[in-house]
């Protein structure tokens, strides 16, 4: 599901050094998959430790979440016609986990296979690739909320400066802040 938000990420993209961005985010995602080819066919050695392994599917399972909440919450709550992709919504969604955060896919990627696999396999390669990864999902964010500014304009800024990009702390005070105003 990663990959395939990714590469919708890539056809959305308007720019040579966007795609090339993309591109490379796809192929980390790839090399840092949990369930790592590398690893299991033995072309790389890790140790493994019980309670990192245990956390590591935790985090796992709750970046899944995070990676499938558009598909359950735009359908319902984004407007997008009947029969439409869950991409292809018409309002902002600001309500469940978008009143935290605006970028949950993402943030839910680096959890679900950035985190994990470092967690899962300490290794030097995985947490190198896994800085790369969520360094390029962060400014993936940027693309991304380029490309929204432009669907929603001053709506999604005002979004913006309410919503942290990927923050759950500060997404998480901002909310209660809000509901104790409000």
């Amino acid at each position: 599901m990663i990959f395939k938000c990714v590469c919708y990420k890539l056809c959305a993209v308007k720019t040579k050094k966007d795609i090339f961005w993309v591109s490379v985010l796809t192929i980390l995602c790839i090399a840092c998959f949990p369930v790592n080819p590398l690893v299991l066919t033995g072309v790389l050695e890790v140790k493994s430790y019980t309670i990192t392994n245990i956390l590591a599917w935790i985090i796992w399972a709750f970046g899944m979440v995070l990676v499938f909440a558009p598909m359950v919450m735009f359908p319902k709550r984004g407007g997008a016609p009947k029969g439409m992709k869950f991409v292809k919504t018409t309002r902002i969604v600001d309500t469940g986990i978008y009143a935290v955060i605006r970028h949950p896919q993402y943030t839910g990627g680096i959890y679900a296979i950035f985190l994990t696999s470092l967690l899962a396999y300490p290794h030097w390669l995985f947490a190198m690739l896994g800085i790369a990864g969520i360094y390029l999902c962060y400014q993936s964010t940027k693309i991304e909320d380029k490309l929204l500014i432009e669907k929603f304009g001053d709506e999604y800024r005002e979004y913006m400066e309410r919503i942290p990009a990927m923050n759950f702390i500060e997404g998480t005070i901002r909310l209660l802040r809000r509901r104790k105003k409000g």
